[in-house]
């Protein structure tokens, strides 16, 4: 087999051994950044601020504070953020159901 196919498989591998839930705890790395736009989260989605904070769980004066540097962010809600920039539907779709 060629390098690149061997690194293709083993890559492969690693996926499935991570979906199975058999990779080690440090098989990746998770990135929180230090910084999210929530404006430009919640614009993107059409949301006012007040909207976007009952969508998605938040107080209207968090979101305000955010969007206008009055207040700085925790982790949890970066992550979440983040979450909610990538895949809106399945953060509302996991809100739904609470």
């Amino acid at each position: 087999m060629s390098k690149a196919g061997s690194r293709i498989l083993q890559g492969a591998q690693e996926a499935l051994a991570l979906a199975e839930g058999k990779a080690p705890a440090d098989a990746f790395i998770i990135h929180i950044p230090e910084k999210v736009d929530v404006k430009s989260i919640r614009k993107k989605q059409g949301l006012t601020q007040k909207a976007f904070a009952e969508t998605y769980g938040f107080s209207y004066g968090r979101i305000r504070d955010w969007e206008q540097g009055r207040s700085n962010m925790d982790e949890p809600s970066r992550v979440l953020l983040k979450v909610i920039e990538k895949e809106p539907e399945a953060v509302r779709r996991a809100l739904a159901d609470a």
